[in-house]
């Protein structure tokens, strides 16, 4: 049975207009002190004439452009020591327009808007029945192909479709506090992990350190260090990694009169200077049941990848740290939303090919073994796989959503079952893919390409929001239900063979137990085919050869007994094995004399259900 994949008509394409304001330094320090002694030698008039401009031109355009204009003219005060000038006596003009000379615009997302993921907002106030607020996340390319992560509010009605909040003129950029305190013992973690060789430097610097120890210490440590060794080319690459693993670790925080579609995380550090990519959003339960929102991405900085881990409550104070271990390499790692038997839990792709789940005591170190879970078996995931967001939590198991890489490099999306107590067990999987890409999806910047970053479970339907050949996005849902009946269980192998070919239908309008009887009997080895009522069920009995129906009473359209009376009425000769909680004599009788075969009372009894349709149908 084909999967019904329903496509929202929500689009979001790159927008050029999405512009922050940076830093410049345009051509060194040597060019820096050219262009300061210029605005130093303008006359007064022709400084404020040419500021007066700049501002008329940039002002609507940024939310308090004098206040970066000041901070970007700082960055630069270092300079007038060399010019032989003090900075204190510039008056405020002059610095305002110095700051402007190293300022730039940069479109965020002029490139390409792709690799979304999706959370519930932790606001959930003043919502209608069947509705969540949300938050998507973007991975948003601009020139030099630097990537950030940007933010979209939206509404998800009951029908999953998406109300997404206007967009403001302004995008912010928060301001950013280095974290002051780091543990010795995460420092050489993640050390290790990268095989350096001055093995002896690098014992120097840290054996200065106390086992906490601030930024500034971190630094006249190093600083000492190079007054009094010589710096090999290998020695360089110590003190490189230990400055990179420092820089990656910081605090950002908005301001409070920002929306969320003005939040832009930029990259921040040297560790992430060529960007921020594909993070993965979770809303994470802990045992005491506090909510923390957290995202694994990457960081890049054109030569080495590094895992980071991004923690938040609000939305507008975010704590950037690195993950370490030894199985935290590579790009893909789904962060599970709560324990699992006490320890945090991990999807990873550490070699670039296969899914593994892995399990620590700490949510950022991840040095324990990585349990292998999925192998490339289908056509259409020969080349790699990965997963495509954190796992989400079902009745049936953690449903994860994969990606698959099969011919020409074509990218598409698949699912997982695993079990809920022991997710390095696959429980069941989609033998085809779940969503490819369509003759207006498949064009773009790398084509033939879907991928995911997060979906999220929403009355009883799986909504995905999907990146269009690494260019935009789009939307889809999927009622739950259908994922799991599509799916090959594991120990299908394992049931009676006798009950191979014969065909079930299941009349059931309760999802959770329509979930556990399509398991059941499938894992029996049975085919099942599932109506929510009646109706339904005589469309699909109109086309399918059935050997037995099994089937609810109290349903909408068409109840179960009008159902058997259409049955009888037309002469077909499929025996109907009734379910029902409340089942009275009269009842039972009622659907006796109707020509019932069976009463089944729920709760369904496995055993019980195996023993009486085998009965009926031997």
């Amino acid at each position: 049975m084909a999967i019904k994949i329903n496509r929202l008509d929500t689009h979001f394409t790159p927008d050029p207009k999405r512009v922050i304001v940076r830093f410049f330094m345009p051509g060194g320090e040597s060019r820096a002190k050219k262009i300061i002694d210029r605005v130093i030698m303008m006359s007064d008039s022709d400084t404020a004439q040419v500021l007066n401009q700049t501002l008329r031109d940039f002002s609507n355009r940024h939310r308090n452009i004098t206040r970066i204009f000041l901070n970007h003219f700082e960055r630069v005060s270092y300079i007038f020591n060399a010019l032989g000038l003090n900075s204190q006596n510039i008056s405020d003009e002059r610095k305002l327009l110095i700051g402007a000379y190293f300022t730039h615009e940069y479109s965020i997302e002029s490139a390409a808007f792709f690799n979304p993921s999706i959370i519930e907002d932790p606001d959930q106030s003043h919502l209608e029945d069947g509705q969540k607020r949300v938050i998507v996340s973007f991975r948003a390319t601009g020139e030099g192909h630097v990537s950030s992560i940007c933010f979209r509010g939206a509404t998800l009605n009951k029908d999953c479709s998406l109300e997404f909040s206007p967009l403001g003129k302004l995008v912010d950029v928060p301001e950013t506090v280095q974290l002051h305190e780091y543990k010795k013992e995460d420092f050489l973690v993640k050390l290790n992990d990268m095989n350096l060789s001055a093995v002896e430097a690098l014992e120097k610097i840290m054996n200065r350190l106390n086992d906490t120890f601030i930024f500034r210490e971190l630094l006249y440590t190093i600083n000492e260090f190079e007054k009094n060794n010589e710096i090999t080319v290998e020695v360089n690459k110590v003190l490189h990694a230990i400055k990179f693993i420092a820089n990656a670790q910081y605090q950002i925080g908005f301001s409070l009169d920002t929306s969320i579609n003005e939040r832009v995380i930029f990259p921040v550090t040297d560790a992430e200077s060529n960007g921020i990519e594909d993070a993965r959003f979770v809303k994470f339960t802990d045992d005491d049941g506090e909510v923390t929102y957290y995202a694994t991405y990457t960081a890049y900085n054109g030569f080495v990848i590094m895992p980071q881990l991004i923690e938040t409550k609000d939305f507008y104070t975010f704590t950037v740290k690195p993950i370490y271990g030894r199985n935290a390499q590579n790009k893909g790692m789904g962060l599970f939303p709560r324990k699992v038997n006490g320890k945090y839990a991990m999807l990873s792709r550490h070699d670039g090919e296969n899914n593994y789940v892995m399990f620590s005591d700490q949510i950022n170190n991840w040095d324990n073994e990585a349990v292998l879970i999925q192998e490339p078996k289908f056509a259409w995931e020969f080349v790699q796989l990965g997963n495509s967001g954190s796992p989400i939590e079902t009745s049936e198991g953690w449903l994860v959503i994969t990606h698959g890489v099969g011919p020409v490099r074509k990218y598409v999306l698949g699912a997982i079952l695993l079990d809920l107590n022991d997710p390095t067990k696959v429980i069941a999987q989609l033998e085809n893919p779940l969503l490819s890409a369509n003759e207006t999806e498949r064009e773009g910047y790398v084509p033939n390409v879907v991928y995911s970053c997060g979906a999220l479970l929403h009355n009883d339907s799986i909504v995905i929001p999907y990146a269009m050949s690494d260019t935009s996005s789009g939307f889809a849902h999927v009622e739950l239900k259908d994922i799991i009946q599509n799916m090959t269980f594991v120990d299908r192998k394992k049931v009676n063979l006798k009950n191979r070919g014969k065909r079930i239908l299941l009349v059931e309008d309760d999802i959770t137990t329509s979930m556990m009887l399509i398991k059941t009997l499938t894992e029996d080895g049975f085919d099942v085919d599932h109506a929510e009522d009646g109706l339904l069920a005589l469309i699909k009995i109109g086309k399918t050869n059935y050997d037995l129906i099994l089937s609810d009473i109290e349903m909408p359209n068409l109840n179960g007994y009008k159902l058997l009376e259409f049955i009888k009425e037309k002469a077909i000769k499929i025996p109907v094995v009734f379910l029902s909680a409340y089942v009275s004599e009269l009842d039972e009788i009622k659907g006796l004399e109707l020509g019932a075969s069976e009463y089944i009372k729920k709760p369904v009894e496995r055993n019980i259900l195996k023993l009486r349709l085998n009965k009926i149908l031997s």
